[in-house]
């Protein structure tokens, strides 16, 4: 009787809603890396000003955000000046909207490349959002040029001893935007309402996340204070006001909300990695 086979891999849809082998993950780190290099080098391949947009888009919003609600609006940034102020929110919002945005549409961009090949799917949006870093360090160049700037035209700016903690700050707004991410990309493949949802709810999300305004503001606000509980639990505001802080001086840095901001984030990115793990065995058959 011949003696059965050792197989290095077996790939079975029936398995335990827990069974993530991150294991497997590393394996394909490889694979990781190519993706990585193919969604930055996509993204702007066919474009006439190509990576240029990294720039013109923040520069542009910055613009605009100061001139409507520093200028019109008449809203106070303290001691930083107002562009300086809207551009550090518009490079943390960025970075988690293209987290988010890319990586909830990874099972319905990618249904041709899932149904011939198999690879851990956690590997796509993984990669998106480490691609997305490419970004977010020309965006970051930028304000530290602007920094310069001012401080050169006579603005009291100057980091907080705070600003080593900014990669912990990014990586909770990372695994924030990829849990959910993750769970709106599974969702969608029943329900092909969330693809045309996640864009308006988007739009909204940053409205409440403190981008163009501190927190300070809308608490002190009249009108708005009786909202303010809603931007102090959202823990993008909380993470783009930790920014604000460390490298401006302005805004709120609070060790314990950053402790809920992690907590949160990654309750999200395992319950995300869960439904997204399950979705990926069977999604070809209801896409």
């Amino acid at each position: 009787m011949a003696e059965e086979e050792d197989w290095l891999y077996e790939i079975n849809a029936k398995q335990s809603l827990l069974a993530i082998d991150f294991k497997e993950i590393w394996r394909y780190k490889d694979l990781l890396l190519l993706f990585v290099r193919r969604d930055i080098v996509s993204a702007y391949k066919q474009t006439i000003l190509g990576p240029l947009w990294y720039l013109i888009q923040p520069l542009f919003t910055g613009v605009i955000f100061t001139l409507v609600f520093n200028n019109i609006a008449s809203i106070q940034t303290g001691g930083a000046p107002p562009f300086l102020f809207n551009l550090a929110g518009i490079t943390m919002w960025s970075y988690f909207s293209q987290c988010l945005n890319t990586t909830s549409n990874t099972f319905a961009s990618n249904a041709g490349l899932f149904s011939k090949v198999y690879f851990p799917r956690i590997i796509t949006p993984l990669s998106q959002a480490i691609s997305a870093l490419f970004k977010l360090s020309i965006q970051l160049l930028i304000f530290a040029c602007f920094y310069v700037y001012f401080v050169l035209k006579g603005y009291a700016l100057q980091p907080d001893v705070t600003l080593w903690l900014f990669p912990v700050v990014l990586g909770i707004l990372a695994v924030l935007g990829l849990g959910l991410g993750m769970l709106i990309s599974s969702l969608t493949t029943k329900y092909r309402d969330f693809r045309i949802l996640i864009g308006f709810a988007t739009t909204l999300l940053m409205y409440v996340s403190a981008v163009m305004y501190p927190i300070a503001e809308v608490k002190n606000s009249n009108s708005l204070s009786a909202y303010a509980w809603l931007i102090e639990l959202n823990p993008i505001a909380i993470l783009i006001e930790a920014f604000r802080s460390m490298s401006l001086q302005e805004g709120l840095f609070d060790w314990g909300l950053l402790g809920y901001c992690g907590v949160l984030s990654l309750a999200v990115f395992f319950i995300g990695l869960i439904v997204f793990n399950r979705t990926g065995r069977n999604f070809i058959d209801t896409i």
